[in-house]
């Protein structure tokens, strides 16, 4: 409204010099309109010489909270499992071996994600080490990433990298974890399943299992 800027004194010179002509003139609606603004304005400009108390601000926010923008979802990077030591070949003339945990590397775009589970002894609990890398430009730091542990939309654990990349989590192990990854302020996601380990048992217990199916088939055979 015009009357508004008027009182406020936002309107170009040209056009005041008219309405001003026009409130001499004696028009009684357009007086009346523009003494209403002239309060406002002045009981506005009175406010802010006001120290207003932080309770008080807070109760006005919570009151009319400010709509917030939605967080745009981040990009779910695309992830390929490279190396996995449960299916990596034992050494030549061993038949089997004994893992105290797991290790494996993913890419995922132009990052590598390099990842050991080392699980507690007779124990539920267990520790992810990792390192996320840049494979184009090594020479990148990659400090003050965001990694965090997922059962379903619950954090089960949370933590940042160093500027090598590097970050260790310990947990509580549970089926279905997910290790979350954040890339470029959280532009980025990069997601991977977490194996649930167990060291009641020899990990390598399963190529023994292996190894002995196939003794007992091969003499079967014969």
């Amino acid at each position: 409204m015009q009357w508004v800027d008027f009182a406020r004194g936002l309107i170009p010179e040209g056009e005041r010099e008219r309405m001003e002509a026009h409130l001499a003139q004696g028009c009684h609606d357009c007086g009346e309109m523009a003494d209403f603004c002239r309060k406002i304005s002045e009981a506005g400009a009175a406010m802010t010489s006001v120290a207003v108390p932080e309770s008080a601000v807070r109760l006005a926010k919570a009151i009319f909270p400010v709509p917030r923008k939605t967080a745009r979802r981040p990009f779910l990077v695309p992830c390929e499992l490279v190396f996995d030591s449960f299916v990596a070949p034992s050494p030549s003339g061993l038949r089997a071996s004994w893992q105290v945990g797991w290790q494996g590397l993913y890419r995922a775009g132009d990052c590598s994600l390099d990842l050991r589970i080392e699980p507690e002894l007779k124990s539920s609990r267990a520790s992810v080490i990792g390192q996320i890398t840049n494979a184009e430009r090594p020479e990148s730091e990659m400090n003050n990433i965001a990694v965090c542990l997922k059962a379903g939309k619950e954090v089960v654990a949370s933590t940042v990298s160093n500027r090598f990349g590097e970050f260790q989590i310990e947990y509580e192990q549970q089926a279905r974890l997910q290790l979350c990854v954040f890339l470029e302020g959280g532009a980025r996601r990069i997601q991977v399943p977490l194996k649930k380990l167990t060291t009641d048992n020899p990990v390598g217990g399963n190529r023994l299992k292996l190894a002995s199916r196939r003794k007992k088939s091969g003499s079967e055979r014969n």
